[in-house]
């Protein structure tokens, strides 16, 4: 009637051994979203030090934050100077927070002066905020996209096509010159 089973022995359990294929195999979503379980960590800000000077341009997708010296260009998705940095170049940026100093234009879907700001050149935005004791000397320009290489060309467009004009019309009476020498040469050995 009754036979003795193994359940009740000594010795480690079936259902307590982890079985070998369970150990480090996440489980598989069950609705066919492929997602990671956990979402990725935002990388910080690159810093660049008060003591740091650098001549070059930079650029990146993520974040960075000024504090020293930079002479050239920056592209950056959100971009922070310090109040004791100064940037002598182009800056385009998703997000731009000027705490310190900029010479040279100023592009960004976001621009923020505060009121340490110090910006020598043109700002081109599409939305800005200017904090009381903010010094700027320049032009201010509204674009939908001003982040678009095309948004700062129509100003120089202009005085490259007439740097082109000026060139082609002093060409021009060269080429006379020229055309008239070589028909009166003809004429010269008849």
């Amino acid at each position: 009637m009754f036979s003795k089973s193994k359940i009740n022995e000594p010795g480690p359990k079936a259902a307590d051994t982890p079985k070998p294929e369970e150990k480090n195999i996440p489980a598989a979503p069950a609705s066919g979203d492929h997602k990671s379980p956990a979402p990725k960590a935002k990388p910080p800000a690159s810093v660049l030090s008060s003591d740091l000077h650098i001549s070059g341009n930079l650029k990146t997708t993520g974040d960075i934050q000024v504090e020293g010296t930079v002479e050239g260009d920056i592209r950056a998705h959100l971009l922070t100077i310090g109040e004791t940095a100064t940037i002598k170049g182009e800056v385009v940026a998703d997000d731009v927070v000027v705490n310190g100093r900029i010479v040279g234009r100023v592009r960004g879907l976001k621009v923020r002066l505060t009121s340490s700001a110090r910006v020598e050149g043109d700002i081109i935005h599409k939305t800005i905020a200017i904090e009381s004791g903010a010094h700027f000397e320049g032009s201010v320009q509204r674009q939908d996209d001003p982040l678009s290489p095309k948004g700062s060309a129509p100003k120089q467009q202009p005085a490259q096509q007439q740097a082109a004009q000026q060139q082609a019309a002093q060409q021009q009476p060269q080429q006379q010159q020229a055309a008239q020498k070589q028909s009166q040469q003809p004429k010269q050995g008849t």
